[in-house]
């Protein structure tokens, strides 16, 4: 075992603070990381603060991590010290149900491990930490592979904002020429605008906030659509191949529901609490499709991280310091944020 540096916290009303945590020793088919940024999820604040009532504690949030390979197990074939390497929300799984095989980790039916909050196989008694830390310890079929062309830190919410919305994107087959809408312009909606872009779509950010038309429309958005004038709503009716929905609580769907086309699908990333009732008819009446999406599995995270590294792809971020997290928790709950926060995990180190 070996005890590192972290940040974390020991209670739901509690802030994140400096402490002391146990890791792993590399085993035979582990990759030992040195953790250089790792960006801040929403996920982590609901952790963090027992929003979804599963928390352990302590809890250690991030997982968003990238970072450089400072040791190998020997058995190690795929990545050597050096290396410029991401870890994502997953880090082990059963590797032999279904979905293991499909390459579908995330939805392992014996129970994925996720980052940070799940049970730890390799410490007795121990949840597994995340990387709000110096180092990390993870199984080499769960470590990605960063392109070298790109921003090491704007690439770190690519492993949760930029799977989370590259995989139903793909999963739906979006293509040249498609009508896409994202709906909400956060953390999430920003990567889809810019996937859903790079992949060929007429892409139509759909936001309630007028002011963001101008942001939507330089991360590559054609077009902007007001949700709460119903005019514009009704002029697009019916015309959707795709919907991206990545409002992270419960709203009205109907209006959503009314722009797709019919066979068209729209999926849920954001939302995990109850909606909203919606009208049957809206979906009877078109054929019409309601869906959810889980991040993805490490070969689909691998396929979009090169996507990017072939499109220059990453995340708009701001840098900060693991000193000022909890001040940023307190800016994502406002949505002062563009758009997702990186912690430069040097600071740490301080």
């Amino acid at each position: 075992m070996r005890t590192i540096k972290a940040f974390g916290t020991t209670a739901a009303s509690e802030p994140l603070k400096p402490m002391d945590i146990v890791r792993r020793e590399v085993g035979l088919k582990d990759i030992k990381i040195a953790i250089t940024h790792c960006g801040v999820c929403h996920s982590d604040i609901h952790t963090a603060r027992n929003e979804w009532n599963n928390s352990k504690y302590p809890v250690v949030p991030g997982h968003e991590i990238i970072g450089k390979v400072i040791g190998v197990g020997a058995d190690v074939t795929q990545f050597k010290e050096g290396d410029l390497v991401g870890v994502g929300c997953l880090v082990d799984s059963c590797h032999h149900c279904p979905p293991c095989n499909r390459h579908l980790e995330q939805f392992c039916e014996k129970g994925a491990t996720f980052t940070y909050n799940s049970h730890d196989k390799h410490i007795k008694g121990q949840q597994t930490y995340g990387g709000y830390a110096t180092e990390v310890v993870v199984d080499e079929q769960f470590v990605l592979r960063i392109p070298k062309n790109i921003d090491p830190a704007a690439a770190a919410p690519l492993l949760c904002a930029g799977i989370t919305t590259w995989s139903p994107l793909r999963h739906w087959k979006v293509k040249k020429g498609d009508k896409v809408g994202v709906v909400g312009l956060g953390g999430l909606g920003h990567m889809g605008v810019k996937f859903a872009n790079a992949l060929g779509a007429k892409v139509v950010m759909i936001t309630t906030s007028p002011e963001k038309a101008k942001d939507a429309k330089s991360l590559g958005a054609h077009e902007v659509l007001i949700s709460k004038n119903k005019e514009e709503m009704a002029a697009h009716n019916n015309s959707f191949d795709f919907i991206l929905n990545t409002i992270p609580v419960g709203h009205e769907m109907d209006p959503y529901i009314g722009l797709l086309k019919i066979d068209a699908t729209m999926v849920l990333v954001g939302a995990v609490e109850n909606l909203k009732p919606f009208h049957g008819g809206g979906i009877i009446g078109g054929r019409k499709r309601i869906a959810g999406s889980l991040i993805g599995g490490i070969k689909e995270t691998q396929e979009m991280l090169d996507f990017c590294g072939e499109h220059n792809i990453v995340s708009d971020i701001e840098l900060i310091n693991m000193q000022d997290i909890n001040n940023a928790y307190d800016r994502v709950i406002k949505s002062d944020v563009k758009y997702r926060f990186v912690i430069d995990m040097e600071s740490l180190k301080d």
